[in-house]
């Protein structure tokens, strides 16, 4: 006799689809997913990686919520917080397209500028912190990283204002102005320069430069990040996406060189770790100001930006920027003799207008030399963030094994 197989029903689970900055996710409260996908581990993974519609080896997320870009397969989890002085704990998930991995290393900048909205709209904040018209200051504390981020979301009768007339280079429609604070962004378990040095020889194959050598700036400072020069490796620092992205031989390039600046700031032990720590480091090439036409054929001048920078988010050049590499760009900006400071000519000054591939960029950071090692106090940029649809989302019970 042949047994039948038992088609489990889906699950509905609450979930806001929020835009925060230049990215997009499904935000969650904590206590709106099941039982066991509460705590950390496999079952959570699973119902996220479900949820997003990874792995996906069409690598279009088809059958679930991501966009198929880094900056769109990615997942939130917000809860009332356990922090002292903190309203809420916020957990960032990135879910690898074509691959069934989340990567919980680090942090989204972009996203941190969602999550003081939606603590609000689901009643994580405390009404008493919430101002009637004016802004509603919002104490996150930073689950990944273990740091602390002030968002300062604007209110208008006692509710979130979305609307407003603050353009943002990389997204189309103008909207309400939030301010982010990123306080002491720099790793607290490590060196802001893990190697102690402000700019490294990075050892690197002969088939990426002939020298073998690549001049390095390695910051701990937002997320793990590694800058290099784009003439060392070929490039004018004016690049768009199509110009990287579709060049095979390009990636894999940038990718070797994330995976070397990885054991050098001692984020893995070996270069084959690389590959399951897809979120960090980032690697980001840096030029002196140049003219180009962005993405969106804005006419970009040199004589506007302090420098120009590309980075690469999950083995793909960033159509803007990830909002935790510009507080590296911010702070590293701000340090004399980086890399970054030095192509925006060392002008050592507490903010920077950058230039990326969807426009620009302006980021303040406030860095001193303490005892011989560089600190950074806090950094800040200016974002904006939208619900996009709520309801619920779902998802196969049996993807999942609940």
């Amino acid at each position: 006799m042949t047994s039948k197989h038992v088609h489990l029903p889906q699950i509905k689970v609450p979930a806001t689809y929020m835009r925060g900055g230049t990215s997009k996710g499904v935000f969650f409260k904590l206590t709106d997913l099941p039982l066991a996908a509460q705590v950390a581990g496999s079952i959570r993974d699973s119902l996220l990686l479900r949820v997003i519609g990874s792995p996906d080896p069409y690598g279009k997320q088809t059958d679930g919520m991501g966009g198929a870009t880094s900056s769109t397969s990615k997942t939130v989890i917000v809860s009332k917080s356990t922090q002292a002085n903190h309203d809420v704990d916020y957990l960032f998930g990135q879910v690898a397209i074509d691959k069934p991995f989340v990567d919980w290393s680090g942090n989204c900048g972009n996203l941190s500028a969602a999550v003081g909205s939606f603590a609000i709209n689901n009643g994580l904040v405390d009404r008493s912190r919430i101002p009637a018209n004016g802004i509603a200051v919002v104490r996150i504390w930073q689950k990944n990283i273990g740091k602390t981020i002030v968002a300062h979301v604007p209110i208008t009768n006692g509710e979130v204002q979305e609307t407003g007339g603050f353009e943002l280079d990389g997204v189309t429609f103008p909207a309400a102005e939030v301010c982010v604070e990123f306080i002491d962004p720099a790793d607290g378990s490590a060196l802001m320069f893990p190697t102690g040095n402000l700019v490294d020889d990075l050892s690197v194959p002969t088939d990426v430069v002939a020298s073998g050598v690549l001049k390095a700036t390695m910051i701990n400072a937002g997320i793990p990040t590694v800058f290099i020069n784009a003439n060392d490796v070929g490039y004018s620092g004016a690049e768009l996406q199509e110009d990287i992205n579709s060049d095979a031989t390009a990636l894999a390039m940038f990718e070797t060189i994330r995976a070397h600046a990885a054991v050098k700031m001692g984020l893995i032990t070996d270069i084959s770790q690389a590959a399951n720590r897809q979120h960090t480091p980032k690697v980001a090439m840096v030029a002196a100001p140049l003219d180009y036409t962005s993405s969106s054929g804005k006419a970009i001048v040199k004589a506007d930006i302090d420098l120009n920078v590309r980075a690469l988010s999950m083995g793909k050049l960033h159509h803007a920027m990830m909002g935790t590499a510009a507080v590296a760009i911010g702070t590293a900006a701000a340090i004399p003799g980086t890399l970054v400071s030095q192509a925006a000519g060392n002008m050592n000054c507490e903010s920077v207008l950058f230039g990326h591939p969807s426009g620009t960029l302006k980021v303040g950071a406030q860095a001193s030399l303490v005892q011989r090692q560089w600190q950074v106090n806090k950094a800040v940029m200016s974002r904006s963030a939208r619900i996009l649809m709520e309801g619920w989302v779902r998802v196969p019970a049996e993807s999942i094994a609940l």
